[in-house]
């Protein structure tokens, strides 16, 4: 069973992960791998047959695909995640696909999760069968009321039925990571629920945004990817020092890896 090898709560890419071809080509390489699995993964779902153990897989093959073009991948604060004794709220910023098809890797080896996501995902060609195995919380961004609403009724369910959920309250993602255009949502969700919240900071463009198909742009190898995790925290309140909390934690680490 391929799992993510932790040593002292940390992993970092092991130095013979890349391949002479996939360096030389990185992008062409990876997204030849990406699509199978894309395409593999939606035949099983499609067939019922797509459960948390095999999405947890075929994310850490992302992964590893990833790193076969010489990209570099850190990953720390683990033990916050292997500690929790309840489902949690995982609120983070959001820079790239990666975050969305990597993260399952990380957090599905150690909880069950499922993501708040954008409702056009849900008919994605191909794409469309896996995250709807998925049961996430799908929002339409075009009613903030409903949505919200939403994200407490059907967010709270989850969290009942020991889901974690993962949310990024950012109003896109971007390399630019804006306090001002993060929102409280995942807070105010943990909040409602009694589960603490899991701060998570993200640096992943190495992967671009495409001219013509956004999710698909190039693949940088020379830009290193992080992904941190920080210590759970119950809300106080409503929530407004753990909001900043967060977004403190988010920019120092940020800015610790310009």
């Amino acid at each position: 069973m391929q799992r993510l090898p932790y040593s002292n709560h940390s992993y970092q890419t092991p130095a013979d992960a890349s391949n002479f071809f996939c360096r030389l080509f990185p992008s062409f390489s990876f997204y030849t791998s990406f699509l199978a699995n894309v395409y593999s993964s939606s035949r099983k779902a499609k067939n019922g047959k797509y459960d948390d153990e095999a999405w947890r897989l075929s994310s850490y093959k992302v992964l590893q695909a990833l790193e076969r073009t010489g990209l570099q991948v850190s990953i720390s604060g683990v033990e916050h995640l292997q500690a929790l004794q309840s489902p949690c709220v995982i609120v983070g910023n959001h820079v790239s696909m990666m975050d969305t098809v990597v993260l399952p890797a990380i957090i599905a080896q150690e909880i069950a999760m499922t993501f708040i996501i954008k409702e056009s995902l849900m008919d994605y060609p191909v794409f469309k069968h896996v995250m709807r195995s998925r049961n996430p919380i799908a929002l339409s961004r075009t009613n903030a009321r409903e949505d919200l609403k939403k994200v407490f009724s059907e967010g709270k369910k989850r969290l009942e039925q020991g889901i974690s959920v993962s949310v990024f309250p950012q109003t896109t993602r971007g390399t630019e990571f804006n306090p001002k255009q993060f929102n409280s949502i995942g807070v105010k969700l943990a909040q409602k629920a009694g589960v603490p919240v899991l701060p998570l900071a993200l640096k992943t463009d190495a992967w671009t945004n495409g001219k013509l198909i956004k999710d698909l742009g190039r693949i940088h190898p020379e830009i290193k990817a992080h992904f941190a995790f920080d210590a759970p925290l119950m809300v106080q309140g409503k929530g407004k020092e753990e909001q900043q909390q967060v977004i403190d934690f988010i920019s120092r680490k940020l800015k610790e890896w310009q």
